[in-house]
């Protein structure tokens, strides 16, 4: 497995990571036992990054990462958010990004996940109560006490990285990377290289689309994807013609497309790390395996080429659930 430093001053970790939102359940019934063992074979296999949030599961996941890490916390990387409102396994209801209430949760985070520090903590989203700074600030002081190891944040504009980073280093922007997923590429991904922070590269498969095996037949009443506009029934059947091309390319070379929009993520450059998420044990080792591959410019520009963003049917955002709709910040 490859190593790769986040940010100047970051954490090292595989370049393939292991995204836990799928271990709630969003996506199919999820045993926990299997879910340990797939953890613990992440780990074997030379994934070092565990990537997570509080509210997955109303912090059942991280409850699940400490028993899965006992005896082997020093094998890890976690990464978990902090900031989001949430009263229950569902998503979240807001945000809060004060001092007061990140301090709870990431003491909260501590306990569940059963260690005594967080290697790299998100603020979940900005909260547009607080400015960034304060809530920034809140973060370096735990960085300060030893209890957060790094800071990053997820889902933000240039803009606010820059606002972030003056008041402490940031290590990484975690936020959606893909083949049909680009817009980082416009302006926070130059930010982030221009300050030495690192990117997370999250839902590199575009939540499973990129391996051309979903369909609106296989989506399960309580997927998460339904509330996801480019799934609803017509964004998705205008979408899967934009796998076509992408299916040939894949024949000719030999490569699995999940393995192949993966290895294109990664070979967008050293400073950019992937979180595939997955229940299961095939897939897992599937995605370590494009950790290997190695992609020409030509075959990247090739693969870029079939999803032209003007293309691509439907917002990569989730719509907000109705209750919580005026609390749901705008994407900063």
């Amino acid at each position: 497995m490859d190593i790769r430093k986040l940010g100047a001053a970051g954490p090292e970790v595989s370049a393939v990571g292991l995204g836990c939102l799928g271990l709630t359940g969003g996506y199919g019934p999820v045993d926990e036992d299997a879910a340990v063992a797939l953890v613990r074979e992440a780990l074997e296999r030379g994934v070092t990054l565990l990537d997570t949030a509080d509210f997955y599961g109303g912090g059942g996941v991280e409850t699940l990462l400490g028993r899965a890490l006992a005896g082997v916390r020093d094998r890890a990387v976690i990464a978990t958010r902090g900031g989001a409102v949430f009263s229950g396994p569902g998503r979240p209801t807001g945000f809060d990004g004060s001092p007061a209430y990140l301090r709870r949760a990431c003491e909260a985070s501590l306990a569940r996940l059963g260690t005594d520090r967080i290697d790299l903590y998100y603020l979940a989203r900005v909260d547009p109560a607080v400015p960034v700074e304060e809530s920034v600030g809140a973060l370096a002081e735990l960085v300060a006490e030893g209890k957060i190891g790094h800071i990053g944040l997820s889902e933000v504009s240039a803009g606010v990285l820059r606002r972030a980073h003056a008041v402490h280093p940031v290590a990484a922007v975690a936020t959606e990377y893909s083949l049909w997923s680009r817009d980082v590429e416009d302006t926070v991904l130059p930010a982030a290289r221009e300050l030495g922070v690192g990117l997370v590269a999250c839902s590199p498969l575009g939540r499973g689309f990129l391996t051309g095996t979903v369909d609106a037949a296989s989506l399960g009443a309580r997927d998460y994807r339904r509330n996801h506009p480019r799934f609803s029934p017509e964004n998705l059947a205008r979408n899967t013609g934009l796998l076509v091309d992408a299916a040939r390319i894949a024949a000719e070379s030999g490569i699995p497309p999940a393995r192949l929009a993966l290895a294109w993520v990664l070979g967008r450059g050293d400073d950019i790390v992937a979180i595939p998420g997955t229940r299961r044990r095939a897939h897992l080792l599937e995605n370590i395996a494009a950790a290997a591959e190695r992609l020409g410019p030509a075959h990247a520009e090739r693969l870029a080429a079939c999803f032209p963003p003007d293309a691509v049917a439907g917002s990569r955002l989730p719509q907000p659930p109705t209750a919580a709709r005026s609390q749901e910040p705008a994407r900063p």
